[in-house]
């Protein structure tokens, strides 16, 4: 059986995507067979920053609703044989998915092979959200450590215990996981942004990763190019190192305090 991960937030722009393309590609660059679907119907963002735009012919709604097969809609991604991409549809309302639709696609995908199956989740409480969390057996809530962002997050908990397909059987709970993003450890210091213990004391939450601020996530996600792929970057960084910790990895959390300077750069200002 696929494990079934949803990337989900209650705050748009926390980075979902850029989560869930790194997410997916580092379970493939450690051999594992991943599907990522786009759930965010009308939008479609996940394409671009797999960079597999210009190769979508069917979506995801034209699976659940007959227009087209599984097959004709994956996508195989072009740097790894066992990664495969499921857009949204940009034409379609929201209400075009279905709980029905969704789940036979699931269930393909898990009988045809796959180990993972990660969801990327539009952001709020709407119907794409809903189903994108209805069939997860766990979760990454992506938040900034800024306080909007943690309340609406709260929110999006109290959905994961009470309205997924676990919670309706008295199944075992989601696992749900933290995941930090545009952490910027000096502005933690001075009081302008919530630390990791801060986070994690309010939502209840383990953390899986800490993703630092850095440009060099816009500048991956408008080359096509999951910021996961540049290991010279601290974000790719933070993300293989998250892959790491979701597979039972031991890895310490890296970028999250103020590097201590050193009596020269003190003495000459570096």
């Amino acid at each position: 059986m696929a494990e079934i991960i949803v990337v989900t937030s209650g705050k748009g722009g926390v980075g979902k995507t850029t989560t869930s393309a790194s997410i997916a590609c580092g379970l493939a660059r450690r051999g594992k067979k991943v599907a990522v679907i786009d759930f965010d119907v009308g939008l479609r963002n996940l394409d671009l920053i797999m960079g597999c735009e210009r190769r979508v012919v069917y979506d995801f709604v034209n699976v659940t609703t007959g227009e087209a097969t599984l097959k004709q809609a994956l996508i195989k991604d072009k740097r790894f044989d066992n990664l495969y991409v499921l857009a949204a549809s940009q034409t379609r309302d929201k209400d075009a998915l279905t709980k029905e639709g969704v789940e036979k696609v699931l269930n393909d995908l898990s009988a045809d092979g796959f180990d993972f199956i990660v969801c990327d989740s539009p952001a709020g409480i709407e119907k794409g959200a809903f189903l994108a969390m209805y069939f997860a057996d766990q979760a990454i809530v992506v938040v900034n450590p800024e306080v909007s962002s943690v309340r609406d997050s709260d929110r999006i908990l109290g959905l994961l215990d009470s309205k997924t397909r676990r919670a309706e059987s008295d199944g075992e709970p989601i696992k749900a996981n933290l995941l930090l993003t545009r952490y910027n450890p000096q502005r933690v210091e001075t009081g302008e942004m919530l630390s990791i213990n801060d986070v994690e004391e309010v939502l209840g939450l383990k953390t899986l990763g800490v993703i630092p601020e850095s440009g060099d996530v816009l500048n991956a996600s408008n080359k096509g190019e999951p910021v996961i792929l540049d290991l010279e970057s601290p974000a790719g960084q933070a993300y293989d190192d998250t892959v790491g910790r979701l597979l039972g990895e031991d890895r310490p959390l890296r970028f999250t305090t103020l590097e201590k300077k050193g009596f020269f750069s003190k003495l000459f200002g570096g």
